[in-house]
């Protein structure tokens, strides 16, 4: 899998904010955000795929 570059302009607070957060996990600030998105990205999946089960099982209306 390759990689490409996306560019943020953040606030300064919230830089400060995200610096803070990732030092104190002992990560980059890249690390840091790249994995609140992948996790974010599962949880969007995941509740995706309950979602889609429960609508197969009768167990929820479909919408």
């Amino acid at each position: 899998m390759g990689s490409t570059v996306l560019s943020l302009r953040l606030d300064g607070e919230l830089l400060d904010r995200i610096r803070q957060h990732a030092a104190k996990r002992g990560m980059s600030v890249q690390d840091y955000v790249t994995g609140t998105l992948v996790r974010e990205d599962f949880d969007e999946r995941f509740k995706a795929a309950v979602d889609e089960t429960e609508k197969f099982y009768g167990l929820r209306e479909a919408t």
